[in-house]
């Protein structure tokens, strides 16, 4: 039960919003290194790669499981 508990606070979805602001801002820091990071692969192997645009995607999917609440 404690895992389903997790995963309802982790995605916003209890009875009351407890929105917190220490995600957004992990999820502004993990972007923007994410950001750099896929900058830096870029510059150095002269080819898009994938890991940062899907550490982006992934963040920003989560993101909007917790602000999308019914």
């Amino acid at each position: 039960m404690k895992l389903k508990k997790w995963l309802i606070y982790i995605t916003n979805n209890e009875e009351t919003s407890r929105h917190e602001q220490q995600f957004d801002i992990a999820f502004f820091i993990i972007n923007t290194i994410a950001l750099i990071f896929g900058i830096w692969m870029f510059a150095t192997h002269e080819s898009a790669e994938w890991i940062p645009v899907l550490i982006i995607e992934y963040t920003w999917a989560f993101d909007n499981l917790r602000n999308n609440r019914g």
